[in-house]
C-alpha cells in the first residue's frame, strides 16, 4: 500500500525552510539539489539566448533600419540596458514581498514573450515597408513614427519581463541548496560558477546564430528566434516544478523582512537622542544569551532595540536579529557604489566594441566573414574555459594556500575582477589607437565606408579578458550580494548586483552625452564619438574608463578591509 505523500515527507529528512510543490516539507532526497538546479539553469540558458539575441546587435539595428547616429544609438542602448538591469530591483521586491519567486517568474515570462512577439512584429512592419533594394540596411529609409513607438514599447516590455525573471530565477536556483547543510553550501558556491558557464554557452550560441540571421537574412527572423527560445524557457521551467524546493513564505506583517528592517531605521531615528549605555545595550545580547562588545560602527541602529516609555505597552522594540539584518544591508552600500563605477566598462562591449568591429577586416578564414556582433561569442568561449580552470585548478590551489574551504573570500574575488577590468580598458585603448594609426597611414580618415586593413583578431584579447572578468567580478558580486543579505531578501540581493550594472549603463550614457557635447562644441568632427569612427577618439574614452576603474578599486580596497561578513546563524 502506497503511503500518503504527507507521511513520506515527514519520515524523510527534510529542509527546514522549504516546502515541495504540494506545500509539504521538502525532502532532501526527493527535491532540490543539482537535479532541480539543472532545470533552472536550462531556463536561464534559454532566457539569456533570447535576451542577447536582442542586445548583442541592437546598436546595428538602431543605426541601420532605424537610421540613428552612432552617439544617439549608443545612448539608447545604454539607457535600455541600464533600465533592464535596474528593473530587477522592482521584480525582486514583488517576489520577496508579495508573489514569491515561482509566481513572479511565471508572470515575468509571459510579459517577456509578449515583448519579444511585438518586437518581431515591429521588425516585420519595417521589412514590409521597404523595397527589396532598401532591405540592405539603408539609413536613409527611416520607419514611420508609429513603428518607432511600437519598437521602443516592445523593447521596454522585454526589459520589464527580464526585470522580474533575472533575479528570481537565479535566487530560486540557489534556493535548491540547503544553507544549513555544509555540503550543500559548498555546492551552492559551485552553482554560481556552473550557472554562469552554462548561460554563457547560451549567450555564445545566440550571438553566433541570431547575429548571423539578423545580418544575412532579416531582422524579423532575427527577433522571432529569441521569442521562440523564451517560450521554450517557460516550458522547461514548468516541466521541473515537481522537483523544486519552494522557500516558505513569510509575508505576515511581523515576519515580512521589509517591514522588520524598515522598522529598525524608523525606531533608531526616533531613539537617536537615547544612550546605549544608559539603556543597558552597551553590549549586544545575542539570542543564544552570549554578548558581543559593540565596535562603534553602525551602533546607532542598535538604538532601535530601546523601548520608549511613551510608546504603547503592546509596541515591541526591534530584536537583535532585525538590527543585524539592517546593518548587513547598510554595509553593502559602499561595496555597491564601487561596483557601479567599476562596471561602467561593461557597457562598451555591446556598443563601441561592436561598432569598431564594423570598420575592420572581419575575415577569420579565407572567404568566411563574421558579423561584428559575433565577436561577443569570444566572451562565452573565455568563460567556458575559465570556469573549469577556476573550479578545478585555481580553487584547489587557493584552498591549499589559505586553508579556507572557499579558497578566497568573495570580496577578494571581486577585487581581482576590478584589476582585470581596468587593464582591459587600457588594452582596448591601445588597440583602438592602433586602428586609428592604420586608418591614417592608408588615407582612410575620411572614407568610413572603406574597410581598415586591420584584422579582427586584434580585438579578440579584450573579449577574452571580458570573460575572465565575468568569472571573477560578476559571479563574485552575485554570490556576495546573495549571501550577505537576509535570507528572505535574496532576490533583492541579486537584484542589487544587477542594478550596479544597470546604473553603470546609465552613467556610461551620461558620460557619452556630456563628452560628446564638450568635445563637439567646436564642430562635430572634433567629437570623441564622431559618427565616422576614423575621426573619433574612442581610445580617449577608454583611457578615462581605465582611470575610473582604478580609482574605484583603490576605494574598494579600503572599504573591503573594514567590511564585516554577515554571520548567518549568529543572531
Amino acid at each position: 500500500m502506497k503511503k500518503p505523500e504527507a507521511e513520506v515527507a515527514l519520515l524523510e529528512d527534510h529542509v527546514s525552510d522549504s516546502v515541495n510543490h504540494r506545500g509539504f516539507p521538502a525532502g532532501k532526497s526527493s527535491t532540490g539539489g543539482w537535479r532541480s538546479a539543472w532545470f533552472i539553469i536550462g531556463v536561464e540558458v534559454a532566457e539569456r539566448f533570447a535576451y542577447f539575441g536582442i542586445a548583442c546587435n541592437l546598436i546595428t539595428y538602431l543605426t541601420g533600419p532605424l537610421g540613428q547616429s552612432t552617439a544617439t544609438a549608443a545612448v539608447n542602448v545604454n539607457t535600455w540596458s541600464g533600465t533592464a538591469s535596474m528593473l530587477p530591483i522592482l521584480g525582486a521586491f514583488v517576489a520577496d514581498a508579495h508573489l514569491g519567486r515561482y509566481r513572479t517568474i511565471l508572470v515575468a515570462s509571459l510579459i517577456y514573450i509578449l515583448g519579444l512577439g511585438l518586437l518581431t512584429l515591429s521588425a516585420s512592419l519595417i521589412l514590409m515597408g521597404l523595397s527589396d533594394s532598401e532591405q540592405r540596411i539603408d539609413a536613409s529609409a527611416k520607419p514611420s513614427f508609429w513603428v518607432n513607438i511600437l519598437f521602443f514599447c516592445s523593447l521596454y516590455l522585454v526589459a520589464i519581463g527580464q526585470g522580474g525573471h533575472k533575479p528570481c530565477v537565479q535566487a530560486f536556483g540557489a534556493d535548491q541548496f540547503d544553507s544549513g547543510d555544509p555540503k550543500e553550501v559548498i555546492s551552492r558556491g559551485s552553482f554560481f560558477n556552473w550557472w554562469f558557464l552554462s548561460l554563457s554557452a547560451g549567450i555564445s550560441l545566440s550571438i553566433i546564430v541570431v547575429a548571423y540571421v539578423q545580418d544575412n537574412v532579416n531582422w524579423a527572423f532575427g527577433f522571432g528566434i529569441p521569442c521562440l527560445f523564451m517560450v521554450m524557457a517557460l516550458a522547461i521551467f514548468l516541466f521541473g516544478r515537481k522537483n523544486y524546493r519552494y522557500p516558505k513564505g513569510n509575508r505576515e506583517e511581523n515576519n515580512n523582512a521589509f517591514a522588520r528592517i524598515g522598522k529598525v531605521f524608523v525606531a533608531a531615528f526616533k531613539n537617536r537622542k537615547q544612550s546605549l549605555e544608559h539603556s543597558g545595550l552597551g553590549q549586544g545580547l545575542l539570542e543564544d544569551g552570549s554578548s558581543e562588545k559593540r565596535n562603534g560602527r553602525l551602533d546607532f541602529l542598535a538604538k532601535a532595540m530601546i523601548a520608549r516609555e511613551e510608546e504603547e505597552e503592546e509596541a515591541v522594540p526591534c530584536s537583535g536579529r532585525d538590527v543585524e539584518d539592517a546593518k548587513a544591508l547598510v554595509r553593502l552600500v559602499p561595496i555597491w557604489i564601487t561596483s557601479v563605477v567599476s562596471t561602467i566598462p561593461y557597457a562598451q562591449y555591446i556598443t563601441f566594441f561592436t561598432k569598431q568591429g564594423v570598420t575592420v577586416d572581419r575575415q577569420i578564414l579565407p572567404g568566411l566573414e563574421i558579423p561584428p556582433a559575433s565577436l561577443l561569442s569570444f566572451i562565452g568561449v573565455s568563460i567556458l574555459i575559465s570556469v573549469p580552470i577556476y573550479e578545478h585548478v585555481f580553487l584547489p590551489l587557493a584552498r591549499m594556500i589559505t586553508k579556507k574551504p572557499f579558497g578566497i573570500t568573495m570580496l577578494q574575488r571581486i577585487g581581482v575582477g576590478m584589476v582585470l577590468s581596468s587593464f582591459n580598458m587600457v588594452l582596448a585603448a591601445l588597440v583602438e589607437a592602433k586602428r586609428l594609426q592604420i586608418a591614417r597611414e592608408h588615407g582612410l580618415v575620411d572614407r568610413p565606408d572603406v574597410t581598415v586593413p586591420m584584422s579582427i583578431w586584434w580585438f579578440v584579447p579584450q573579449y577574452l579578458l571580458l570573460g575572465m572578468i565575468d568569472v571573477f567580478s560578476l559571479v563574485g558580486t552575485q554570490e556576495f550580494f546573495y549571501d550577505q543579505v537576509p535570507t528572505e531578501l535574496r532576490s533583492i540581493g541579486l537584484a542589487l548586483s544587477l542594478s550596479a550594472m544597470g546604473l553603470s549603463s546609465f552613467l556610461s550614457g551620461l558620460l557619452i552625452t556630456v563628452i560628446d557635447w564638450a568635445t563637439g562644441r567646436d564642430g562635430a568632427d572634433n567629437s570623441w564619438f564622431n559618427t565616422n569612427l576614423n575621426r573619433a577618439h574612442v581610445d580617449y574614452f577608454y583611457w578615462l574608463l581605465a582611470a575610473f576603474t582604478a580609482v574605484a578599486f583603490i576605494a574598494f580596497l579600503f572599504i573591503s578591509k573594514l567590511y564585516v561578513y554577515r554571520q548567518v546563524d549568529q543572531v
